[in-house]
């Protein structure tokens, strides 16, 4: 195990080591484990992720502050963080727990994770675990928007559709890839109204739909923002002839039928002359 690659990535030098590798030490694998620094992590992070929300968020309520903040500490959150430190390297797990995969299980990364928090603290201070928190949190922190409030992709895609009055989107597993103990979902996302076919990848079904929900909603919201340009109306025989109408075969009928409605009055006007010119010509 590499602990200085792994204190590089965090960005803290422990000075003493044996916290880091208490941290790491999964309960499979011996009677010092992670568990109570877990707890001091857990309550740490919160602390931490509160106080940075409470800053760059200053215009939320507590409600809402509330719900980021359940949704930046969860466990899928930390997960993906861990998976992005490749944590799954530095632990030290049972050999039952090595053989079933649980270096790639995220409530084992999660949990791993928040005990180095408290490793952290323990080691130097609240300062140094609030530091190296931020660090962790920044790039995620950019992207957050809190008017989303911290609901998941599946919520957001379901309230906007119902929103338009269009009917909930439909999910289908269409493959998994790998072995059993690392398998990836790919997940199909429907929106038939809007005929929205898109795809997502996770590691366990939920988090394959989510991917693809997120896909979904962005298409979704493009698909429906796109307005209709300010062109002048076509003129009504242009829209049927698109149609496939032969309005111009119409029009053109319906003019020959003026003419001869016309023609048949000019020639009964002339009859009505005729007829009464007639009794003159007799009269001569």
């Amino acid at each position: 195990m590499n602990e200085q690659l792994l204190q590089k990535r965090l960005g803290h030098q422990f000075n003493d080591v044996a916290l880091l590798q208490q941290a790491l030490t999964h309960r499979s694998h011996s009677v010092s484990h992670n568990e109570r620094l877990e707890f001091l992590g857990d309550s740490i992070l919160n602390c931490v992720v509160a106080s940075i929300l409470f800053d760059t968020f200053d215009s939320i309520d507590e409600g809402d502050l509330s719900r980021v903040r359940a949704n930046l500490v969860k466990q899928q959150s930390l997960f993906e963080i861990a998976q992005k430190m490749e944590l799954s390297q530095f632990l030290r797990l049972g050999e039952g727990e090595l053989k079933s995969g649980g270096f790639r299980r995220p409530s084992i990364l999660a949990d791993t994770l928040e005990a180095l928090f408290g490793a952290i603290y323990l080691d130097a201070g609240f300062e140094a675990a609030r530091k190296v928190i931020k660090s962790l949190y920044e790039p995620i922190l950019v992207s957050v928007d809190p008017t989303t409030l911290g609901k998941d992709a599946k919520t957001l895609l379901q309230e906007f559709l119902q929103s338009k009055k269009i009917a909930l989107p439909q999910y289908n597993v269409v493959a998994t890839h790998g072995a059993a103990h690392n398998q990836e979902f790919e997940i199909e996302c429907l929106v038939p109204k809007l005929e929205v076919q898109v795809f997502g990848t996770g590691g366990s079904r939920r988090a394959g739909e989510q991917a693809a929900a997120k896909l979904a909603l962005e298409t979704v919201v493009k698909l429906l923002s796109k307005t209709p340009t300010n062109k002048k109306s076509k003129p009504r025989t242009s829209q049927l002839k698109l149609a496939g109408i032969a309005t111009i075969q119409s029009t053109t009928a319906a003019n020959d039928q003026k003419q001869t409605a016309q023609s048949s009055v000019n020639q009964h006007d002339e009859q009505l002359s005729l007829d009464v010119s007639l009794p003159q010509t007799i009269q001569k």
